[in-house]
């Protein structure tokens, strides 16, 4: 059975995409789906190419269990259009830049990631950047939301698909 594959960008791949990459992982281990579900994660832009996520969001996402410190920042590749059956975008910027690049046949594949969690009236997760601690809380709440409805749209897939 072929898996799902998942990928989450947002603009360097430090803050947002890593951590819902962890987020997301979390959830398909204790769903026992892990194997069943590519997960990765890329930056819109290549400003932190192989750097480790950014400490804060590391240290944010280790009080709530979720380990980062394995993942490294990179950019999309063209490639990655064929490769993933959903693409999420943290944002509309994003969105559009993936919009730009992706060839007019895979666009189906583009979403915000915020678009499977419509009940916490956020359409994009927040850029915590350059914000203090608040904004990396923030950011985990909308990711651990959203990473929730994505779960349940894997699972639909997945049976969808057979598994």
């Amino acid at each position: 059975m072929r898996q799902f594959s998942v990928l989450f960008c947002c603009m360097g791949n430090i803050c947002r995409s890593p951590t819902a990459e962890g987020v997301f992982r979390a959830q398909l281990h204790e769903a026992g789906l892990a194997s069943q579900v590519h997960v990765d994660s890329a930056g819109t832009h290549g400003y932190h190419i192989g750097e480790p996520p950014d400490a804060r969001s590391q240290r944010h996402a280790l009080k709530r269990g979720y380990d980062l410190s394995r993942q490294r920042a990179r950019e999309v590749r063209a490639a990655d259009f064929e490769a993933f059956d959903l693409i999420l975008a943290m944002d509309f910027d994003n969105l559009a830049r993936l919009e730009q690049e992706c060839p007019p046949e895979r666009r189906r594949k583009l979403r915000l990631f915020m678009s499977f969690a419509p009940q916490t009236g956020s359409a994009v997760v927040p850029d915590p950047y350059y914000s203090g601690a608040d904004g990396f809380e923030v950011v985990l709440d909308l990711v651990e939301q959203a990473s929730r409805g994505l779960l349940a749209h894997v699972q639909q897939e997945l049976q969808a698909q057979g598994a």
